[in-house]
């Protein structure tokens, strides 16, 4: 592979004044920024944090299986006793059959105190809902690569726009010397009558062009310094500086991995036919439930002279069957939104599949033309130096004008700037690639 080093031949100088002068900084390297990201970014804490309260349902899911004991009691005060219809025969055995007398039956305090157990002895909504909330806490996985992914895809931009940036003003820099050694030059001859004062304020004036877009380029780096650092994590006024060198080579194709996207439409596929078989089991299949109870009924009576409380006990223990036999067609009505529940899943997962397929063809299309662009402006900034440096040997022999000088001097700043470009286009293409290929990480 051909290995491609921007500003090698232009700007060591330069970039080995900058590492000096920020020599106290700490220099993060691209892998340091994710690192940290993994542990400080507030997104990513909140997609763990999910995965925790996912496992946490599958717990709660499992704990329907268990026993359950209940404490219950209430005390009733009947300010007027329930009336029972009695057959009036019981009262007066000579009475004719179909007569009835009312009667009240009971005392005035009821008191009710006992303990219910109930355990589920087979529930298939109980073992639905474990099997679904298993697969909840894949796709809150699954999620949380996404935001990893998505979190990486964001540092690697801001990072890397942060390197062309600082490779720009390490170009104007090298202009700027350049247009100072011009000026100087120019002020000689100036003093000698053999330049105008017309021609040392056009340099003036470049030089101050230059000098305000340093400056504007310094308060852009800034910007994307900070923005970086609030996506790692870390506090912004954190002293913080990158890496001033970058090299890159031409990489070859990447394994083509399963999309994180993919991955959670095959898993809610899954949940979606846990939610159907839910549902069809439903309506055949019953419910059986072992319950007990244990306690004891009160019976008061406060009048004199026959006042008591008196407590008996009570106690029951059986089997619970709970059979469905028809509801309405509710549950088959769900069943077939079910289905096209399923049946739309199967779309998107072949439509997203037909969609990365796509891209990942114009991603590499685009990153092999800019490879190509970055290569042809390194030979064109290579020709626009040497055309540079002639031209200002031929004023200083009296053969070319400062107009050829500012001309050939503009003509280097535009073969720097579109190497910049291609750069930039090229780690764009290449950080998409890696991002549908499943490579980012």
């Amino acid at each position: 592979m051909k290995l491609v080093n921007i500003h090698k031949q232009y700007f060591v100088l330069i970039l080995a004044v900058f590492i000096f002068q920020n020599g106290q900084a700490q220099q993060w390297s691209l892998q340091q920024c994710i690192d940290t990201a993994n542990s400080n970014n507030k997104n990513l804490q909140i997609a763990q944090n999910n995965i925790e309260s996912a496992s946490i349902k599958v717990k709660e899911a499992k704990s329907n299986l268990m026993p359950k004991l209940s404490a219950n009691a209430d005390y009733k005060y009947f300010t007027n006793l329930p009336y029972q219809l009695m057959p009036l025969s019981t009262f007066v055995p000579t009475a004719p059959e179909g007569e009835f007398k009312e009667a009240q039956f009971g005392v005035p305090h009821n008191i009710n105190a006992n303990l219910q157990l109930a355990i589920p002895l087979y529930n298939p909504q109980i073992y639905g809902g474990i099997e679904a909330s298993k697969l909840a806490t894949e796709v809150a996985q699954l999620k949380h690569e996404k935001s990893q992914e998505q979190i990486y895809f964001e540092i690697a931009n801001l990072y890397y726009n942060a390197q062309i940036i600082q490779s720009q003003i390490a170009f104007i820099d090298s202009n700027l010397v350049n247009t100072n050694r011009l000026l100087s030059n120019l002020n000689l001859l100036k003093e000698q009558s053999l330049a105008t004062g017309t021609d040392v304020e056009k340099v003036k004036l470049q030089r101050s062009q230059l000098t305000t877009q340093k400056q504007t380029l310094e308060s852009k780096l800034g910007q994307v310094l900070r923005a970086l650092k609030f996506t790692i994590g870390i506090p912004i006024d954190q002293n913080f500086e990158i890496e001033y060198n970058f090299n890159f080579k031409e990489e070859t194709n990447y394994d083509v991995q399963s999309s994180i996207d993919s991955k959670l439409i095959q898993t809610q596929n899954k949940l979606l036919n846990i939610e159907l078989n839910t549902l069809s089991k439903s309506r055949y299949l019953p419910t059986v439930n072992f319950v007990g109870s244990y306690g004891t009924t009160g019976f008061g009576y406060d009048k004199q002279p026959n006042s008591f409380l008196k407590f008996y006990p009570i106690g029951f223990a059986g089997i619970q069957l709970n059979y469905p036999i028809f509801n309405g067609t509710t549950t088959l009505r769900k069943m077939d939104q079910k289905q096209i529940e399923i049946t739309n899943n199967k779309l998107q997962l072949d439509l997203i599949n037909d969609q990365n397929e796509m891209q990942i063809a114009n991603a590499k299309a685009q990153r092999l033309v800019t490879y190509s662009n970055i290569e042809t402006t390194q030979q064109q900034i290579y020709l626009a130096k040497n055309i540079y440096n002639n031209t200002v040997l031929q004023q200083k022999q009296g053969l070319a004008s400062l107009t050829d000088i500012l001309l050939a001097d503009n003509a280097l700043r535009e073969a720097q700037q579109a190497n910049i470009s291609a750069i930039i286009e090229y780690l764009k293409a290449d950080l998409e690639l890696k991002k549908l290929t499943g490579n980012i990480k």
